[in-house]
């Protein structure tokens, strides 16, 4: 691994814990969504066209070409952009003036695809409404970061929802777009942060969405697959840090994984849930249509606002070991490319 691949790695990531996502309209993953958003109105604009009872062939093309006029540009975009400042010649006063500002801009556009802080933020403010009691802004907050229903769930269904949440998005927010950065550089990683948008926004299996966010749902489920079940084992590895109990949480991202409905978010939930002790999973609510989660974990200590914040640092001992693991390889990779 070459020097700078981790300094850019190190670089986003403390970038990300200090200060976070900027909510601001011009943020990589914003203009991403709009794309999504005006390709889906030049593609599918009827907002109220139902699917039909059997798969639309057409709806599914059009989803594909939502799909590669999304993924392909951004790709494109960020690899055409690298490229170019790694050719520029620098001034003879300042030979490596280019090096330095092609390192930042790569860490600025993989810091782009990450959410450490603002998970760990999101969390955070849910548990603070918790500790005081005020189910009614823990439930709108909720609401904010969670796709079902929230307006009547009590402390310990809050708690779930948020601990599941926090969990999958350990795979889906940080480590996949870590991973595919290591395998491609910034350009894979925006990729993937574009393929992760598209399913948040059109991976769903409603009437609207069920032929046309086809392609969207099935590339986010194979670019998830390998990172999802790397996150369940470096989530065993912080449980081990931590002095949780990470025999359970191997045990039970092992067993209970397969049960998730999603081919992948049950392996970060999984080995969550043996981690702190507690179960996962039940029953959900979207748009008042009830929907019975498989369990994850075994029924152990009742769900509390304290598993939020065990969450997080599970969060935070998974980055760290991937930085190490990261830090090893490229300790390594001189040794092992000599072979």
């Amino acid at each position: 691994m070459h020097l700078g691949i981790l300094a850019i790695l190190v670089a986003a990531v403390l970038l990300d814990i200090l200060i976070g996502d900027p909510r601001v309209a011009w943020h990589p993953v914003a203009l991403i969504g709009r794309l999504i958003a005006a390709w889906e109105g030049l593609l599918y604009p009827r907002a109220g066209t139902p699917a039909a009872k059997h798969p639309d062939a057409r709806l599914v093309w059009r989803g594909l070409v939502l799909v590669l006029g999304t993924v392909l540009p951004v790709w494109l975009l960020v690899y055409l952009c690298l490229a170019w400042l790694h050719r520029l010649q620098p001034p003879p006063a300042y030979p490596g003036l280019w090096t330095y500002v092609y390192l930042l801009v790569s860490a600025l556009f993989l810091w782009s695809t990450i959410s450490i802080r603002s998970l760990g933020r999101a969390a955070g403010e849910i548990f603070n409404l918790l500790r005081r009691g005020d189910l009614t802004a823990a439930r709108r907050q909720l609401g904010y970061i969670v796709g079902r229903d929230t307006g009547r769930l009590d402390a310990a269904e809050i708690t779930r929802a948020t601990v599941e949440t926090v969990a999958e998005n350990i795979s889906d927010g940080v480590i996949a777009p870590l991973f595919y950065f290591l395998l491609g550089g910034p350009s894979l990683a925006c990729a993937y942060r574009a393929i992760n948008t598209l399913d948040s926004m059109v991976g769903y299996r409603n009437e609207r969405y069920r032929d046309f966010g086809m392609v969207a749902a099935r590339l986010d489920d194979v670019a998830n697959w390998l990172p999802a079940r790397l996150t369940a084992l470096l989530l065993v590895g912080s449980a081990l840090l931590l002095g949780l109990d990470w025999r359970r949480s191997w045990r039970l991202a092992r067993r209970d994984a397969p049960k998730h409905p999603s081919p992948n978010s049950g392996y970060p939930e999984a080995a969550v849930a043996g981690a702190l002790g507690v179960q996962l999973g039940g029953l959900n609510y979207y748009q008042g249509v009830p929907s019975l989660r498989a369990r994850m974990g075994d029924p152990g200590q009742s769900l509390e606002p304290a598993h939020i914040g065990a969450t997080v640092r599970l969060l935070h001992g998974a980055v760290a070991l991937f930085l190490v693991l990261s830090a090893a390889a490229w300790a390594l990779w001189p040794a092992m490319a000599g072979r």
